[in-house]
């Protein structure tokens, strides 16, 4: 999976605030506390839905669903992926059209559940 990946960096629990500013105005509250934010690190390119800078929101406890976004890690990396359910097994799919895997339990992370951006003026 490497090369094309989208990778994230890991922020940190929404319990614990996040002064990031793609978050100002948003009631961090509303979030379960099973919920974390990533930012799309460089590569994730200025154009698209998605593009670098951006806050996810990301819910650990949330059942993954076919074509959800996601968060897994692999080969020690965190990367954006989207999951595909097949039987009791979850495949990861890169965004970048790189060769998808099987998921073993421990590489997923949670289910994005939103998104915010910090729009500069």
């Amino acid at each position: 999976m490497r090369g094309e990946t989208m990778q994230v960096q890991y922020l940190g629990p929404l319990m614990m605030g996040l002064g990031h500013p793609a978050l100002a105005g948003y009631d961090l509250g509303s979030f379960p506390p099973s919920c974390f934010a990533v930012e799309l690190k460089e590569g994730a390119g200025f154009d698209g839905p998605l593009i670098e800078g951006d806050v996810l929101i990301v819910d650990e406890d949330r059942m993954i669903g076919n074509e959800d976004l996601m968060i897994a890690k692999v080969e020690g990396e965190h990367l954006l992926v989207r999951a595909w359910r097949i039987g009791g097994r979850v495949r990861l799919i890169p965004l970048h059209g790189r060769e998808s895997l099987f998921a073993r339990e421990e590489m997923l992370l949670g289910v994005v559940v939103s998104q915010a951006r910090r729009y500069l003026v």
